[in-house]
């Protein structure tokens, strides 16, 4: 089906859903048409929650983040609750509850469930619905388990702070605790795993802007402010003046700062693993190459490089037997210690043989949108993931 077809069939959907939007912004469809298709469906109805939600998706994609969240409030205003498309007969409800926010700010279930048979619900928790006395409780919608999807960050912390003593007592199964994600910063992250055998996490600390003297470190440094992902504003630091001139360039408050590790192999490329823990089982969802020391999937040109393919899809197949087995006493650490039932961990090997940790997070976005002919290995091992996770929900219910 052709990206033009794919639009005029999303257009008659009441919901079309993040995983068919980003996978047509994902394969280079224009959205400027399907957003003007959602402008007005939004003009002709206003109270049409899902247009509206649907359009902040587009939003997001088209890179308008500021009018994407002004349109995502308008939506939670009128409800809270989304039914995410499923086509198929279903005898399992999972409730994810989610935050407001832009795209990092929840783990996006909805690509681990994708073609599943289960029916899920997407329930965005606000701070108005703890100033009423059992809203929370009232307002769920019927499940059969309950997912945290809610991302650790400074303004979810509040959020998963007030959702721990209700979710403690609730009477389904309720995966990712609250508490447990709030420990999920990169500081929070790095003092769970101090003195974890096979494992290397350089030590990370936060610092307030004011705090920071660049006479004080041993270079060089990793630099960011707090909450940024994907690279914003993330730095290597070789010097003291350096540093400073990093800090002039600055309008945040608050940054985390750790010993920079040359992880860089014999060949001249550095490699950033994403691996995800469901149910403590370690699944790799991609592996990425460069010759720059800061690697993101889209711009390590995996898509122009053939070789770079083929080595990854050996890695794929090779996983189990391979880099999952070297490094399953750090997995096994890594679960136990997070105590997340999903979890992911963007990472390396250190050159003596650890696994380097870069990152935790349970809100890592692991998809199967790629282009079938150029990644044709990766939807199998996708599919197997995400089978592991519709296990995982099934057997937290007892099935």
């Amino acid at each position: 089906m052709t990206e033009q077809l794919a639009l005029n069939e999303l257009r008659n959907r009441n919901f079309i859903g993040l995983v068919e939007l980003m996978r047509l912004a994902h394969h280079g469809a224009d959205l400027s048409s399907l957003g003007q298709q959602l402008i007005q469906k939004t003009i002709d109805n206003p109270f049409d929650a899902y247009a509206l939600l649907d359009l902040s998706t587009v939003l997001q994609l088209r890179g308008n983040r500021e009018l994407a969240l002004q349109i995502q409030a308008q939506a939670i205003e009128l409800q809270r609750e989304y039914i995410v498309p499923n086509h198929s007969p279903t005898n399992l409800r999972v409730l994810a509850l989610l935050s407001a926010g832009d795209l990092m700010a929840n783990t996006p279930i909805e690509f681990l469930l994708e073609n599943s048979s289960i029916e899920l619900t997407q329930f965005f928790v606000t701070e108005d619905l703890f100033t009423v006395a059992g809203a929370f409780n009232e307002d769920l919608p019927e499940h059969n388990v309950l997912f945290v999807a809610i991302a650790e960050s400074e303004v979810n912390l509040s959020l998963l702070k007030q959702l721990t003593p209700l979710l403690a007592k609730w009477l389904k199964p309720v995966l990712n605790k609250p508490e447990r994600i709030a420990l999920m910063s990169r500081d929070g992250a790095c003092a769970l795993l101090e003195n974890a055998s096979g494992i290397a996490m350089p030590t990370t600390i936060r610092y307030a802007l004011n705090t920071i003297e660049p006479q004080a470190f041993a270079y060089p440094i990793i630099i960011r402010p707090v909450d940024s992902h994907a690279g914003h504003d993330l730095d290597k630091v070789e010097n003291a003046e350096a540093l400073q001139r990093y800090l002039n360039g600055q309008h945040y408050d608050d940054f985390f700062i750790a010993p920079f590790v040359d992880y860089k192999n014999s060949d001249g490329l550095y490699r950033k693993y994403r691996v995800i823990l469901c149910a403590g089982e370690a699944f790799l969802c991609h592996l990425a190459m460069s010759t720059h020391w800061m690697i993101h999937y889209l711009n390590a040109g995996m898509a122009d490089d053939a070789q770079k393919r083929a080595e990854e899809a050996q890695a794929m197949n090779e996983f189990k037997q391979t880099f999952a087995k070297k490094h399953a006493g750090a997995f096994q650490a890594i679960y136990e210690r997070t105590g997340l039932e999903y979890v992911g961990i963007d990472c390396s090997e250190t050159p003596d043989g650890k696994l380097l940790i870069f990152e935790i997070d349970s809100c890592m976005i692991v998809h199967a949108i790629d282009p079938v002919d150029l990644f044709p290995y990766k939807p199998e091992h996708m599919k197997t993931l995400f089978n592991a996770f519709e296990l995982m929900l099934k057997k937290a219910t007892g099935e």
